[in-house]
């Protein structure tokens, strides 16, 4: 008796992996309008002060994080801690922090330090999936950068918004088009993260759409499928595309494909900016999200395993 409860208790405590996300999720394909607030402030220029330059050690694409031991994330804290004084600033670069000296000239009564900075970021791009039973959403399927220095923002806070698409930049060869769109005050959801796979956070509520079953990768073929995404307005259409090549790995460029649908190329050319995240379809399941245009030929592009996705937003 005593050996079989040993037995029993070890089967009991034997760990195994829990998947977080659900087996059925609602594909997006909205165009959703992004803002992000960053966790320190983002170094995009420099300019001279009474025909000097200073603060030459600092570069483009440091992120300041504090100041005299204080932390700053945004640029009013800034501000209101620089004086005549030079003061030491924690910036991160390249994933490590360094403490370097912050130069101040005073001009005309004002502080100055002579550099360009930035704590937000907005944009627009597609809705990729909502897990109803977690509330997460996912989209984009690569990261947002700050554009000038291509410099990924660490989220402090950030949501998503309604947006309606108002026109189509067409794209070309050698030139990506992209969306014209508005951005309304109704938020979404909240981003909580900002990587290499997408933007993740949670969803305000939950929509009424039909849920696809998430595809495993080895159920991907090549051959027809669909992309969900916006063209005008708030409309969500399907659009045929054809799986030209399947990628196994785990970067954000795993399925290659060729827009086949004539309308979406009457409209757009191909793939356009602001198409980022859209959700990709075969088989009544949800296989990817598109995330990058081939720009010297834009009716193709590439796009993310949905289930990298997943498992980022569940990290």
């Amino acid at each position: 008796m005593k050996k079989r409860l040993i037995t029993l208790l070890t089967l009991l405590i034997i760990p195994f992996n829990v998947l977080a996300y659900s087996n059925y999720i609602i594909a997006g394909g909205e165009n959703i309008g992004i803002s992000i607030n960053s966790k320190g402030i983002i170094v995009i220029g420099k300019y001279s002060i009474n025909n000097k330059n200073i603060n030459k050690k600092i570069k483009n694409g440091d992120i300041i994080t504090k100041i005299d031991d204080k932390n700053v994330n945004n640029m009013e804290e800034l501000s209101k801690y620089i004086d005549t004084n030079n003061h030491n600033v924690e910036i991160i670069r390249n994933n490590k922090k360094i403490t370097i000296e912050l130069e101040v000239i005073e001009d005309n009564g004002i502080f100055r330090t002579g550099l360009y900075v930035k704590d937000n970021i907005t944009g627009i791009g597609t809705l990729s999936f909502i897990d109803p039973e977690t509330k997460i959403f996912g989209a984009l399927g690569h990261e947002v950068t700050e554009a000038n220095t291509g410099t990924i923002l660490n989220v402090r806070d950030g949501k998503i918004y309604n947006s309606n698409v108002t026109d189509i930049e067409r794209s070309e060869s050698g030139n990506p088009g992209s969306k014209d769109a508005t951005i309304s005050d109704e938020t979404l959801g909240k981003i909580n993260k900002n990587t290499k796979k997408g933007i993740f956070g949670n969803i305000n509520n939950i929509p009424n759409k039909k849920k696809y079953k998430v595809a495993n990768i080895n159920d991907i073929k090549l051959g027809n499928a669909k992309i969900l995404t916006v063209i005008n307005n708030n409309s969500v259409n399907e659009y045929d595309i054809e799986i030209k090549k399947i990628l196994d790995d785990n970067s954000n460029k795993n399925i290659l494909f060729e827009i086949t649908d004539q309308e979406l190329l009457n409209k757009t050319g191909g793939i356009v900016q602001g198409m980022s995240g859209s959700p990709i379809i075969q088989d009544e399941k949800i296989i990817g999200a598109v995330t990058h245009v081939v720009i010297n030929n834009p009716k193709y592009g590439y796009g993310i395993y949905i289930k990298n996705m997943l498992e980022e937003a569940e990290k």
